[in-house]
């Protein structure tokens, strides 16, 4: 057996380098001895592409295989090297490509025209070989630091996009979980918190072209009112199983046991945020717009405020008003909206018509007047909604 040849890094290199298809060089002149001499000289090392004026290189810049770079001629009849390289700049396609123009001018003003439409550099006639392959590659080799940088960040813009959304696909599956666990207490509530969280997105569709609320229903602030909504009662995983899993009314002081899960609920989030940031918590937290805790404030005020009233006389803090937050003020009409429309033990469900009436009588004194308005405006997607998410079995 004869001797194994073994191949030298110098051999691999250049075997690797063999293997890479040609950068394309696009070469534009009017005389074709300018073209011969110049694709003769690039055609060692690129894949060369000729064009015999501007209209015809305009063509060839826009067609397979893309010219990585382009000599241009500038004095040519016609449409010259200037309005070709603004002509290029102006086209999706071959606005990034590199241009340097190969020309017999010399002037100062020439090459600062050229350069201020986009050039990135001048060769002059007669060409000069060892210089025109030195800027050519020193082009080339530009470009690709340019595009290998649009790769990555391109690559890290996906890849930051995908982890954000891994994020908040977990965050909003544990937070329903945990929302769920909540609504398993009480086993009569059944799709309660889908059909109150698309009540109140209904309220707030509505809602954003009023002048009253346009201000305070952005898109961010509805997707975090809408999200937080579902854990409004998480309070009441503190609330005792002989209070909350009772068969019929409760008395006066089993009900102010049952009032404190929105202050437990709110506690809870308090408590929540202080142990896992301790003191930076305060940073983090600032009034600044974009806050990263803007959604645990959003659920703390849902379910320590839904229950107060507009006239001042609900729990647990007595807020009237403005004052009561505008996602408490909305959960407040969509839970009892639904308290009404179920069947409770102590009580049968009432009909849209009747629920409509007590709403109506509330407001003012228990809801905000506007959001009411907003529940007549919608009441036909209320019962839409109610239908789809009913606890009756299918």
């Amino acid at each position: 057996m004869g001797d194994l040849s073994v191949m030298t890094t110098e051999d691999a290199s250049q075997a690797a380098a063999s293997a890479r298809p040609k950068k394309v060089v696009l070469v534009v002149d009017d005389t074709k001895d300018n073209l011969t001499v110049i694709g003769e000289l690039l055609e060692p090392h690129y894949r060369v592409r000729l064009a015999l004026s501007g209209e015809r290189a305009l063509k060839v810049a826009q067609s397979e295989p893309r010219p990585d770079l382009i000599l241009l001629d500038v004095m040519m009849p016609g449409m010259d090297g200037y309005e070709v390289l603004e002509r290029l700049r102006q086209l999706p396609a071959t606005r990034e490509i590199p241009v340097i123009f190969v020309t017999a001018m010399d002037a100062t003003e020439d090459e600062e025209h050229g350069l201020q439409l986009g050039a990135v550099d001048y060769v002059t006639k007669p060409i000069r070989p060892a210089i025109l392959l030195a800027r050519a590659r020193t082009q080339l080799e530009l470009k690709q630091a340019r595009d290998w940088l649009k790769d990555q960040n391109g690559y890290l813009e996906a890849e930051v996009n995908r982890r954000v959304w891994e994020n908040d696909l977990i965050k909003d599956i544990s937070l329903n979980a945990l929302a769920m666990l909540t609504e398993k207490r009480d086993s009569e509530t059944g799709n309660h918190l889908r059909r109150t969280q698309a009540y109140i997105e209904a309220l707030m569709g509505r809602l954003v072209e009023h002048p009253r609320f346009a201000h305070l229903l952005d898109t961010r602030t509805r997707r975090l009112i809408a999200k937080a909504s579902p854990l409004h009662d998480i309070g009441k995983v503190g609330i005792p199983d002989q209070i909350l899993l009772k068969p019929g009314r409760l008395t006066p002081e089993e009900f102010e046991i049952m009032k404190t899960h929105s202050q437990i609920g709110a506690d809870a989030i308090d408590e929540a945020i202080h142990r896992v940031l301790g003191e930076s918590s305060r940073l983090i937290s600032s009034d600044h717009e974009g806050s990263p805790l803007d959604f645990l404030e959003t659920v703390r005020q849902i379910a320590l405020h839904h229950h107060e009233r507009w006239d001042g006389s609900g729990y647990p803090q007595g807020l009237a008003g403005d004052a009561i937050p505008l996602s408490a003020r909305l959960m407040a009409l969509a839970d009892v909206f639904d308290a009404l429309i179920c069947r409770r033990h102590y009580k049968a469900a009432f009909s849209l018509e009747r629920a409509t009436e007590l709403i109506v009588e509330g407001r003012g004194s228990h809801f905000d007047p506007d959001i009411v308005d907003a529940y007549l405006a919608e009441r036909d997607q209320f019962a839409d909604i109610a239908r789809r998410y009913s606890d009756a079995p299918e």
